[in-house]
């Protein structure tokens, strides 16, 4: 069997019902109870239902989506599935890939990002931040634009690089709302607010990386069965010192997510499975790397079929 790497989403990839089509299934509803009882309330509801606009909020977004990412790959598990040789995750899902590699237990994975996003939404007063996706623009113009239109107060940053073309942008609102401007004029196809005001992966954030290192410090975190791609290095890391520091890192520096995918390519793996909802990262690939094929596992007929095309290799 050729090798492949699990690719864990991150905050997006959420919806209300993400796991509806996985009803009845015992390994799914016993990981939402594990959640539930780690987090003190009732996330299988909020998956289900979000009765109260709470999917939307960081500080449920995050663990609901690294909730339902570690259920479909206990699922897939049951199923017979192959176990990766790789893992990676788009921001958020860092922390799916190493409970996937077995760095860090799940019931205290779902409390540390709950924490991570308090943390986050803590650390820049509503309506200071944003960001804004950028598409059709060179990252190198992307980037000069971002630093020709900040000034001592207000700033713009790269905060995803998510394929070519596609660059995510954050920092202080009044410097994004330029920058789309600027992009727009400079010959960017779109340019996109986002609906989220925390600006990730950006200096603003430090507040919540110093908030991060001391609440990781409490955490165990085991040695990797396999390596783990830290989105802040776009390296493959197994060193738990590295592991932790990585994720400290992680808030405030771009998301390298380009370079990661090109990595693994280059290291020879051709084969994927986005292990969790939706199928954004799939096709994030296929825009950076051809030779890649990413599977999907939004329903148990999808994971099946990823599960005989990878056995069957």
């Amino acid at each position: 069997m050729t090798e492949f790497v699990f690719l864990f989403p991150g905050q997006g990839s959420q919806s209300k019902g993400m796991l509806d089509a996985f009803n009845g299934m015992d390994v799914v509803s016993q990981t939402l109870e594990e959640a539930s009882d780690a987090l003190g309330y009732d996330i299988a509801s909020l998956i289900r239902d979000d009765a109260d606009d709470k999917l939307g909020q960081t500080q449920f977004t995050q663990p609901a989506l690294l909730t339902a990412s570690i259920a479909m790959l206990r699922l897939w598990r049951k199923l017979g599935g192959p176990e990766a040789g790789q893992v990676a995750g788009h921001s958020l899902g860092e922390y799916s890939a190493l409970v996937a590699a077995g760095a860090i237990d799940f019931s205290d994975a779902v409390q540390l990002v709950a924490f991570r996003g308090r943390a986050m939404t803590d650390a820049v007063p509503a309506g200071v931040g944003s960001m804004a996706a950028i598409l059709g623009l060179a990252d190198d113009v992307a980037e000069e634009l971002c630093e020709s239109i900040s000034s001592d107060h207000e700033k713009v940053w790269a905060a995803n690089y998510n394929c070519p073309g596609q660059l995510v942008v954050a920092g202080h609102a009044a410097a994004v709302d330029r920058m789309m401007v600027a992009a727009k004029e400079a010959g960017a196809k779109r340019a996109l607010p986002l609906a989220v005001s925390a600006p990730s992966h950006t200096p603003l954030m430090q507040p919540a990386a110093n908030a991060m290192a001391v609440r990781l410090q409490e955490i165990t975190i085991h040695a990797p069965v396999c390596p783990v791609w830290s989105n802040a290095n776009a390296t493959s890391e197994q060193d738990v010192a590295n592991i932790r520091a990585a994720l400290v890192a992680q808030l405030v520096s771009p998301v390298r997510w380009t370079e990661t995918v090109q990595k693994l390519a280059a290291n020879g793996i051709t084969q994927g499975i986005e292990m969790g909802p939706g199928k954004v990262l799939s096709g994030l690939v296929k825009r950076i790397e051809r030779i890649m094929l990413v599977g999907v596992t939004v329903n148990p007929e999808q994971m099946q079929a990823g599960i005989s095309r990878l056995v069957g290799e």
